[in-house]
């Protein structure tokens, strides 16, 4: 299996900005809905960069004050590779956004052993494409094809008549399991959770996509699991988890077992 390394980035996160809205770019807050999507405009970053898909998935972690940031990503290159590839390929004004001379990198372990209990921490996008229409509050129904957060696909299967959140804290389904239980079907044979998966933080988010403006639910979850599958779970670091991988979420970070916060 292919070698995976832990790479972190050092951004300058105001010059991201500019360098997003330096072209005629719809995503960079003059388009829908003056939208600023900073995991959009990462996933541009990184491909005009180092390459499409290259660093992926990833995750941006603000430092006090706002101004840097630190991008963490799983990749196949290191990080001699990936600062080579930049050197080479990346536009001038990409120097302002991403510190070329601090790109950091290790190596992951290149097997694991099952039954071993690792912490996590993963920002994830919690949805699900519905195949059939669903009723909504105000009469009207969401089309097939729609992207939904998962607590309220489960709350209007349960409880279509109303009231759903009361109801569904009555069921024993808050956000926190509905969400703990969408987490363990993305992690499939990869791992097993162990009980007691948190969610840590919670926000809506409308993202910048091409002519739209989903808005949505933004999901941090800490836990524990246990590896089952060690083929599995390297190829489950490599892809991460659940959709809007290669926009900053999905990456599964690992903590040791017990550590929470």
């Amino acid at each position: 299996m292919t070698d995976l390394h832990f790479i972190r980035l050092t951004l300058h996160l105001d010059e991201l900005g500019r360098w997003a809205a330096g072209r005629d770019r719809g995503w960079a807050g003059r388009g829908v809905r003056q939208t600023f999507d900073e995991g959009r405009a990462l996933h541009h970053l990184l491909a005009e960069t180092f390459g499409q898909g290259v660093l992926q998935p990833f995750r941006l972690f603000p430092m006090a004050g706002g101004e840097r940031g630190s991008l963490y990503a799983y990749a196949t290159a290191d990080a001699a590779a990936l600062t080579e590839t930049a050197r080479a390929c990346a536009m001038p004004e990409i120097e302002a956004v991403v510190d070329l001379d601090r790109i950091q990198g290790k190596p992951m372990p290149g097997h694991w052993t099952a039954g071993r209990r690792f912490g996590f921490d993963v920002r994830v996008r919690p949805v699900r494409r519905i195949s059939r229409p669903l009723p909504r509050a105000d009469g009207d129904a969401f089309a097939p094809g729609a992207e939904l957060d998962a607590f309220l696909v489960e709350a209007l299967r349960r409880f279509p008549e109303g009231a759903r959140d009361e109801a569904m804290l009555r069921a024993g389904r808050s956000r926190e399991a509905v969400y703990a239980d969408w987490l363990a079907e993305q992690i499939g044979a990869a791992a097993q959770l162990e009980a007691g998966t948190r969610l840590a933080g919670f926000e809506r988010r409308r993202l910048a996509r091409t002519g739209r403006a989903p808005e949505g639910p933004d999901a941090i979850l800490h836990g524990t699991l246990v590896i089952t599958d060690p083929e599995a779970f390297t190829a489950l670091l490599a892809r991460g988890l659940g959709r809007h991988r290669a926009y900053g979420y999905g990456m599964l970070l690992l903590r040791p077992p017990g550590r929470d916060g």
